[in-house]
């Protein structure tokens, strides 16, 4: 029973650290190659756990095999264009301005539902709305608007808006977090005097506080609502 733990524990560890070097992709955004590695070393890992007959370095080595061979065709993918269209194929345009391409939804063995369910996925339910829609070489599909039909943005409406940024958690479950203190010219003493004129005397009731480079704050205590707010501050420019 111990050796088939040990054995459990080994490839468990040795898979984990074979899709943490694989990346952080979804299973929705993998290349075919990428979905077919990912089945077979799921595959292969459970046979090692359950068949105590087999040594574990025999469950072992066809995943580090698979390992190289995932990184030889990601190599070789990024040198040649290609071998990378044969490896992941391309995109293909499955409605243009003209409405559905029916050629390219038999090749691809989708259906006008098919199409209909994806236009609507990103937000257009009328074919009249999408001057594109393309299928990626990952199976997503993605959506060009006909001109009258995009969202109006704020350069549209001439609008002079801050930058977005992305914001910092200076406090996470009632502790601050000293690292993202580096970003802003706030030391504890200036963000404990935050909290006083928000009249906040215990950060430990504190679930999150964030701030951004433009001084926006969003602040919320355990069991109370939000709060967001703006500050002044200088914040690092280079990182």
């Amino acid at each position: 029973m111990l050796t088939l733990i040990i054995r459990a524990i080994i490839v468990y560890l040795l898979v984990l650290l074979v899709f943490r070097l694989m990346g952080k992709r979804q299973i929705g955004e993998m290349q075919p190659f990428e979905l077919v590695l990912t089945l077979v070393i799921a595959d292969l890992a459970t046979i090692p756990m359950a068949e105590s007959a087999i040594p574990t370095l025999d469950g072992v080595v066809p995943l580090i095999t698979l390992v190289v061979v995932h990184f030889a065709l990601s190599f070789i993918s990024k040198k040649s264009q290609g071998f990378r269209k044969v490896l992941n194929g391309k995109p293909v345009i499955i409605v243009n301005p003209d409405g559905i391409d029916f050629d390219s939804i038999d090749a691809l063995n989708m259906t006008v539902d098919d199409v209909f369910e994806a236009i609507r996925s990103a937000g257009y339910f009328s074919l009249e709305e999408v001057q594109y829609a393309i299928v990626e070489t990952n199976g997503t599909v993605n959506v060009l608007p006909k001109s009258e039909f995009s969202p109006v943005t704020n350069g549209d409406m001439k609008l002079k808006v801050d930058k977005n940024t992305i914001p910092y958690t200076m406090i996470s479950e009632g502790k601050i977090l000293k690292e993202n203190l580096t970003h802003v010219a706030y030391t504890e003493n200036d963000l404990h005097n935050l909290l006083k004129r928000k009249n906040i005397n215990n950060i430990n009731n504190i679930g999150v506080f964030t701030i951004d480079k433009n001084g926006n704050c969003f602040i919320q205590e355990r069991n109370k609502p939000f709060e967001v707010f703006s500050v002044n501050l200088k914040v690092v420019e280079n990182e």
